[in-house]
């Protein structure tokens, strides 16, 4: 990837739990081009084998403080990055921050109130939101006066009327702030914007788009804006996951903690990071461990189950829309496993789903067959690119 380019750049940044993802683009067109300038990742932060990759180097592996090692990660990629920079200069930091709680439904330019404010929202979203903002504190620290920018996974589904937004708990749940928010909407933002530009207003009818990563939830879509969810309260709900449970009877949470005594750090943990398809299988999170070994009972129904998960909320936000026009396959899993699409393809028969077995297997941006009366496409995510959009016209008010 080329990284030559105009003279000023937007540095997105993505953090996570143990791995921080990085992009540049150029700042100096107008829109900005989709592909970045060069980009990059340190991934294994808290393991014992850290490793750093981008854009046409070889991946090193690295030596990290073990007593700071978010700090040292962040450290050596702005060393990395400097040292590309080749005269130009970063004019934006934006970063992903998974909350934005009911204060915050836009990008903003994140200062110190700010930066309070979002911290609150941390037990919301204890696998993304310390470490996002783990790196705006530093940065503010360090470089106060270079524009940061937060763009928050919940601002794409302020559009849900407030019936899919509400709990059912006693009112003063929602007075305090309790309420469905929806996240991933970075990646739902671009697959509104690039799903209109390909597909026209056959994109604009009852639409559902399927974000299957580590992380996964569903967005139902009228005119390519929010209606419903999967994902609620916390990244916890809905689809699920590679390590997170999804929807959860609340008396499982409850039978743990007072029959089986066991504490809500431990609850917690097992939540967030025991559970989905990692839990079920006792083997892997990661479907490129689990589907070759399909033969072992416990793997086999962890991906029924995963399957099955899929199948039935599409089938619910269905009703919400009425009906389905366009059902999209995104982020890792969606774009990449086509087994995975095929068993939930197979699942929503009775929808009038049919993919085309070739052009599946060879992740064609249409996979449903001619007879389909539901058009399924696959199309990559840019959550970067929505993210240093944000920031580039923030920067130029």
């Amino acid at each position: 990837m080329n990284d030559r380019g105009g003279h000023s750049l937007i540095l997105v940044l993505n953090c996570g739990s143990s791995s921080i993802k990085f992009a540049l683009f150029d700042a100096d067109g107008a829109p900005l081009a989709r592909t970045p300038a060069w980009g990059g990742k340190v991934e294994g932060i808290t393991g014992d084998a850290p490793v750093f990759s981008e854009s046409g180097a070889a991946t090193e592996t690295l030596t990290l403080d073990r007593g700071r090692p978010y700090h040292a990660a962040l450290t050596h990629l702005r060393q990395r990055i400097v040292a590309r920079l080749h005269g130009r200069r970063i004019v934006a930091i934006a970063h992903r921050v998974v909350h934005g709680g009911s204060k915050y439904f836009e990008p903003v330019r994140v200062d110190a109130a700010v930066l309070a404010d979002l911290k609150s929202y941390i037990p919301l979203a204890p696998l993304h939101q310390p470490f996002a903002l783990e790196a705006i504190g530093a940065l503010l620290d360090e470089l106060p006066q270079l524009p940061q920018v937060a763009c928050f996974d919940t601002a794409f589904h302020q559009s849900m009327p407030t019936v899919e937004k509400m709990l059912p708990l006693p009112r003063s749940a929602w007075d305090q702030g309790l309420r469905r928010y929806g996240f991933h909407g970075l990646s739902y933002a671009y697959q509104a914007q690039v799903l209109g530009e390909r597909y026209g207003d056959a994109a604009r009818g009852r639409t559902i788009v399927a974000h299957l990563g580590s992380g996964a939830s569903l967005c139902a879509m009228r005119n390519l804006q929010s209606v419903a969810t999967t994902m609620g309260f916390s990244a916890l709900d809905g689809l699920m996951m590679g390590t997170r449970c999804g929807a959860l009877d609340p008396g499982a949470v409850i039978y743990l903690m007072e029959i089986r005594k066991l504490s809500l750090e431990r609850v917690g943990r097992m939540l967030y990071h025991e559970s989905g398809l990692l839990g079920v299988s006792g083997v892997s999170s990661d479907l490129r461990e689990l589907l070759p070994r399909e033969d072992e009972e416990p793997v086999r129904e962890a991906l029924a189950l995963y399957v099955r998960s899929i199948v039935r909320e599409v089938g619910a936000l269905t009703a919400t829309l009425d009906g389905l026009d366009m059902l999209v396959f995104t982020a890792g899993i969606g774009e990449h496993q086509a087994v995975i699409r095929e068993r939930v393809c197979a699942g929503l028969g009775f929808l009038g789903v049919a993919i085309d077995p070739a052009a599946n297997a060879t992740h064609a941006p249409v996979i449903s067959s001619a007879a389909s009366r539901v058009k399924v496409v696959v199309e990559a995510t840019n959550e970067e690119w929505v993210a240093a959009t944000a920031a580039a016209a923030l920067v130029r008010c």
